[in-house]
């Protein structure tokens, strides 16, 4: 399975959480990332949001639909992502868009024995995959993007 994690990208300040929409700068930092993803993502993967304002925005820069899930919502415990999103099993390759400090949970619990915090920037995605190698269940890290890199 190979597994995208992808912060949402910049929104507005309010008080409605869920209600926040990207700011022009978090507009710009979703199309890049969705250029750089365009040109490596396979004819079919999911893309998997949270129901968060922001975080169905920056999924749809990649032009396809998106299903909100609520067990994505800010807040979700990593395991319950990871369940969301079918790891290790699923079949193909899945696009989660999710927040901090949910997504640094995540890393936390798939490579485990890390004594450091794992920072996702906002627009910013590890893209995972997991593979056998002597018997031993490996995660590995095929990419970690930052929007302002692209």
């Amino acid at each position: 399975m190979d597994l995208i994690l992808w912060r949402t990208a910049e929104a507005e300040e309010n008080s409605h959480d869920l209600e926040r929409k990207l700011t022009a700068k978090g507009k710009k930092q979703c199309e890049r990332v969705a250029g750089w993803l365009d040109q490596r993502l396979p004819a079919r993967f999911a893309v998997l949001s949270s129901p968060a304002l922001r975080a169905q925005q920056t999924a749809q820069s990649l032009g396809i639909p998106v299903k909100p899930e609520k067990s994505l919502a800010p807040g979700a415990a990593a395991a319950q992502i990871l369940a969301t999103a079918g790891w290790p099993a699923y079949k193909g390759l899945v696009v989660v868009v999710a927040h901090q400090p949910d997504l640094s949970s995540v890393l936390a619990q798939l490579f485990p024995g890390t004594t450091t915090y794992w920072s996702v920037k906002k627009g910013g995605l590890w893209w995972l995959t997991n593979r056998v190698r002597k018997e031993e269940v490996q995660v590995v890290v095929r990419a970690v993007i930052s929007p302002d890199l692209l």
